[in-house]
């Protein structure tokens, strides 16, 4: 096995107005990754049930590789409803499969040769998701690049979730209302959305914090260096998706030694494509990704 990029954490159906779409951030992310020519895979589990047959069929037919074992629970499903801007609204059914991922051999052996992981808070819900996830970060190489993409929703997360995470990742992405609620979870909501950034980057060194405002921008931070991106007016289908496709680019750009100015340009133009497209797994045109392998 090469060097890879693993999506790790749930892999679910969104079931969108217009119909069912497979989705779930990690598993977004290892898409978009592999679309920049890496080796990427999704890590979560499934359910022996036909929506879990499903879900490997569909990753099959994108192309997108996956360490997803079958587990006594029913496949995640997520109702997502669409206000008038495009921006979701959803209900994440709980006790699923990947609340229960096992740290299975195959999944110790991606973890052996990860190039760089991206996790969220929203897998670690569960004690046992949570667990395996650990020891995933704790079994990869020490130059393995630890994406912590905070994805909060509804009440899926602590304030000990959160800091445990902080400390095992290089790079946080984060978005506005996120960092809203983080500033509030740790005692620092007086700041203002930049000094919040340094804050949390330097107490956690960080080498980078990710942190994007919808229509209003993008940041990234870096100890030595802020590059700041408006967000280009497009039509928006959904934005279902355009996060993880900022973050899956972003670490494709870096891992390929672009700069962090063209790399979170690239990363603005393919979030900003994706939310032109209906659901979270769109192919990106070639203009994005021939020359950024």
């Amino acid at each position: 096995m090469n060097k890879i990029i693993v999506g790790l954490g749930e892999a679910l159906w969104d079931c969108l107005p217009e119909g069912k779409k497979l989705g779930g951030a990690p598993a977004n992310f290892a898409y978009h990754a592999s679309q920049f020519g890496f080796d990427a895979r999704a890590v979560s589990a499934v359910g022996k049930d036909a929506l879990g047959d499903e879900t490997l069929k569909e990753f099959d037919a994108k192309g997108l590789k996956y360490v997803m074992p079958r587990v006594d629970y029913p496949t995640g499903t997520v109702a997502v409803t669409l206000d008038a801007e495009g921006v979701p609204t959803y209900d994440i059914k709980q006790n699923v499969a990947w609340d229960n991922i096992p740290f299975t051999p195959e999944i110790e052996e991606a973890a052996h040769h990860c190039e760089a992981v991206c996790f969220g808070s929203l897998a670690q819900r569960s004690e046992v998701s949570r667990k395996t996830i650990y020891q995933f970060l704790d079994s990869t190489p020490a130059s393995c690049l630890k994406i912590f993409d905070i994805n909060l929703r509804q009440n899926f997360y602590s304030k000990e979730v959160i800091q445990e995470s902080l400390k095992r990742c290089d790079i946080l992405k984060i978005n506005d209302e996120e960092l809203v609620t983080i500033g509030r979870m740790f005692g620092y909501p007086g700041l203002d959305i930049e000094n919040k950034c340094w804050l949390i980057l330097g107490k956690y060194n960080l080498r980078m914090l990710v942190l994007t405002c919808g229509t209003n921008g993008s940041y990234v931070f870096t100890p030595g260096e802020l590059s700041f991106q408006e967000t280009p007016k497009v039509k928006v289908a959904d934005t279902v998706g355009a996060g993880d496709s900022f973050t899956g680019s972003f670490t494709a750009a870096i891992l390929n030694g672009m700069p962090v100015k063209k790399a979170h340009e690239l990363a603005v133009k393919v979030s900003a494509f994706v939310c032109t497209q209906d659901g979270a797994m769109p192919k990106l045109p070639e203009e994005f990704t021939k020359n950024n392998q």
